[in-house]
């Protein structure tokens, strides 16, 4: 799950003092309410103003409604009210101690406590080791360039924007059962708080599904990012989808087609300089450049045109452990950029190989979210802003020279990883601004042995109700737990990278402290019998979990599924392996069959595309469901 905040609430007794003995004609004691500054100073924080001077303090009220009327009885009192925004619970007054003490008696205060401050956060040891820091001190931070996050949104008065945020715009598809995450409630909206990450919408049962392009634009451009004079332009591309049935739980993030599209020619017609386009998202994962794919074909032009004004677009290759990046990022105008650790290795979960173009800090690392906070997160979603930050540096310091150019540079002065990928040695650079920018002496290579993280364990809530064919109310319906955990990712558990699908929708997965979910190492072909005892609940040897892992990644690469068989469940999988009762069944057979053989390890997807092509057309001949279901069936010996 999406790392989320645990915000406490506590519920402060006041215990009240009985009266005095009970007479014979009281035989009740009564009891006697506290003095009205008794009860006043348990309402202010210890210590606040005790120096007998004034001091700054947030004074929570009751309701929005009462932020005017207090607030005007309080400056009447010659309390100093500094702030009192509008439709908030709250306000912000300068008083003594007595003076917030009387403030406290009025009974629509709840509670008065320290404006606290905190100090930005210190460099972090991502920015270190890729030499911003040095950058910085030359004086490259990115003014007078953007970067533009097509994301979730952003929380506009996060403390590490300040005034940056130099464009918005919101492009939000609906349909039934989607709702319009623009705070207009329409699909498109441009100007100032369009790309508002704080709406109602954003939020589910006190959970903002929307924290993803804060932390992004955090690690771009933020206070404590790689380029923090740079500007911000925040596109939300999302909607929100209330579908159990799509989302595997209440409410999900989708973005669809349209929106990418209106967006990234949203950001091709400013006037303003933008260096980087940041799409930390990624979906169908490919072994070669996807140029000529279907969709490839219609991102690329607008890829291409973006790069032909200046703007180079910069896109997570995906957390699949997988010699190969993830669409779009595969496609070749695009900067697609893996994840390492801070020890210079290679992220256990990054995808890589001859696709992705540099290496970025993508483990732990630390940066904005929305109510003003920060948090850790992991995954190459992390990564890739890295990257765009480094291009509005770069930019800075070379506006005349043409993308392209600064984009080679940062790959000839990246320190080189050495490793095996697809059976040929591959060398990737990771990302270097000390040498790019501050003239240091770029770092000898590094030969890598990308390892696997661990493959996901069973299930902690045990075996559920095993499937049967002639049964389907016994097909499982429950999915791996989604409660939201409060530790921060890791190396071993990414951001996964928001999906694209067939149709290009984009599905911001929340964050989980488990196992991370990769394709398996075994490499070994199974056919549709051993794959329908394995799917079959805890009869196998591969864990639920696994499997359940698999059908993920399955459904990202695939134009089959889910969407035509719904086969997201492992009862509902079970079930697509063992109908073969018409053409169109021994081809989703053969098909699911080759793709869980893909997720296990073995590399080979051209034959799936083309027998997939042969699902899809609305009236495919016998003949031809044959054919590619024989095609099919000779990859799985």
């Amino acid at each position: 799950m999406r790392l989320r905040h645990l915000i406490v609430c506590s519920t402060v007794l006041a215990v009240l003092p009985l009266a005095g003995p009970a007479y014979a004609d009281d035989p009740t004691p009564t009891p006697t309410p506290a003095p009205s500054s008794t009860i006043a100073q348990d309402k202010v924080e210890d210590g606040l103003a005790a120096d007998g001077g004034a001091e700054r303090a947030i004074v929570e009220l009751t309701e929005p409604a009462q932020n005017e009327p207090v607030a005007s009885q309080a400056a009447a009192e010659s309390v100093d009210v500094l702030l009192r925004p509008q439709n908030q619970s709250f306000m912000v007054v300068e008083g003594t101690a007595e003076e917030l003490a009387k403030l406290a008696e009025d009974p629509r205060v709840t509670s008065i406590h320290r404006d606290r401050t905190y100090t930005p956060a210190d460099v972090s040891p991502s920015l270190k080791l890729i030499g911003a820091d040095q950058a910085h001190a030359k004086g490259f931070t990115g003014t007078g360039q953007a970067v533009a996050v097509l994301d979730t949104g952003i929380d506009r008065d996060h403390p590490w924007f300040g005034n940056r945020i130099v464009a918005e715009a919101c492009f939000s598809a609906v349909e039934s059962g989607v709702e319009s995450l623009c705070p207009n409630g329409q699909p498109e909206q441009i100007g100032a708080g369009a790309a508002d990450a704080m709406t109602a919408k954003c939020l589910a049962n006190g959970v903002n599904l929307c924290d993803h392009g804060t932390h992004v634009a955090g690690i771009a451009a933020g206070t404590g990012g790689v380029a923090p004079d740079a500007g911000i332009v925040a596109v939300q591309v999302f909607s929100r989808v209330n579908d159990e049935d799509v989302c595997g739980e209440p409410s999900c993030l989708l973005a669809f087609e349209s929106s990418l599209r209106l967006a990234m020619d949203y950001v091709a017609g400013l006037t303003q300089p933008v260096a980087a386009v940041n799409l930390s998202l990624g979906g169908m994962v490919s072994e070669t450049e996807c140029d000529a794919s279907e969709e490839g074909a219609i991102f690329k032009p607008k890829i291409d045109a973006l790069l032909a004004k200046g703007t180079a677009t910069v896109v997570a290759a995906g957390n699949e452990f997988f010699e190969g990046a993830s669409y779009p990022a595969c496609i070749t105008s695009a900067v697609a950029v893996g994840a390492n650790d801070g020890s210079d290795a290679i992220a256990d979960f990054s995808n890589r190989g001859a696709l992705v173009d540099l290496f970025a800090p993508g483990v732990d690392i630390e940066s904005s979210v929305p109510d003003n906070v920060t948090t850790v997160y992991s995954g190459t979603s992390m990564a890739t802003p890295h990257v765009a930050g480094a291009l509005a540096l770069m930019k800075q310091a070379a506006p005349q020279t043409a993308m392209p150019d600064l984009i080679n540079t940062l790959k000839t002065t990246g320190r080189p990883y050495v490793y095996q990928a697809n059976g040929t040695q591959v060398t990737t650079p990771r990302l270097d601004l000390a040498a790019a920018l501050a003239g240091a002496t770029p770092q000898p290579p590094i030969t890598q042995t990308p390892v696997a993280p661990p493959e996901p364990g069973p299930t902690e809530s045990g075996p559920s109700p095993e499937p049967s064919d002639d049964n389907p109310s016994d097909a499982p319906s429950d999915e791996p737990s989604d409660e939201p955990s409060d530790e921060p990712s890791s190396s071993t558990s990414p951001v996964p990278l928001p999906t694209v699908t067939v149709t290009v929708t984009v599905t911001p997965t929340p964050a989980t402290t488990a196992a991370v979910c990769t394709r398996g190492t075994a490499a070994t072909k199974m056919p549709a019998k051993t794959w329908a005892v394995e799917i079959h609940r805890s009869s196998g040897t591969i864990p639920d979990a696994t499997l359940t892992c698999y059908l993920k990644l399955i459904s990202k690469s695939s134009k089959v599924f889910p969407e035509l068989t719904k086969a997201s469940s492992l009862g509902k999988a079970y079930r697509v392996l063992k109908n073969t009762k018409t053409g169109k069944g021994k081809l989703e057979s053969a098909l699911l069959t080759a793709w869980l053989n893909w997720a296990h390890g073995t590399n080979g997807t051209t034959t799936l595309t083309a027998a997939e092509k042969v699902r899809l057309s609305s009236k495919p001949s016998a003949a031809a469901l044959k054919k590619a279901t024989k095609d099919i069936l000779k990859t799985v010996k």
